[in-house]
């Protein structure tokens, strides 16, 4: 009788047990050293959006330090960046109307932060996809790779 209620007592905590469900944000850090803490993002494909939470945690503004967090395919990186340098930071380096860019950050000086999602939608898996600082100069070694996993 002791192992029936030991059973039954232990799939009635399974079942009660929350289902661990997919982690749809991620955490980054820049700093004044122009780094990110952090080199790759894994976006679990049963997300139906993704958010990026960026925050500067060095000391120097953004006209001196700034950072933002930039995603596009892994073949289209170098371009967006270049082509961003011309759109100011009034625009966040990164050019008006550009489709290569799927998504981006403000751009952000120390002790700020910033936030975007993204709908999965636009990622397929086995892409390669980049992320990156358009800060003129940052973009070379500020950067990452992005994967939609299963």
């Amino acid at each position: 009788m002791k192992v029936k209620t030991t059973a039954a007592l232990l799939l009635s905590t399974l079942l009660a047990a929350p289902v661990l469900a997919a982690t749809c944000e991620a955490d980054l850090e820049a700093n004044d050293a122009m780094q990110f803490n952090k080199a790759s993002l894994a976006v679990p494909a049963s997300c139906k959006k993704f958010t990026v939470k960026l925050k500067h945690v060095g000391k120097l503004p953004k006209t001196a330090m700034g950072h933002n967090w930039v995603l596009t395919k892994a073949a289209d990186a170098q371009g967006v960046a270049a082509d961003g340098i011309g759109a100011g930071p009034e625009k966040a380096y990164v050019k008006d109307g550009d489709t290569r860019v799927i998504a981006h950050t403000k751009v952000i000086g120390g002790g700020e932060s910033d936030a975007v999602s993204f709908d999965i939608a636009k990622l397929k898996a086995g892409e390669n996809y980049a992320w990156f600082c358009s800060f003129p100069g940052h973009a070379g070694i500020m950067k990452g790779t992005l994967a939609v996993t299963k």
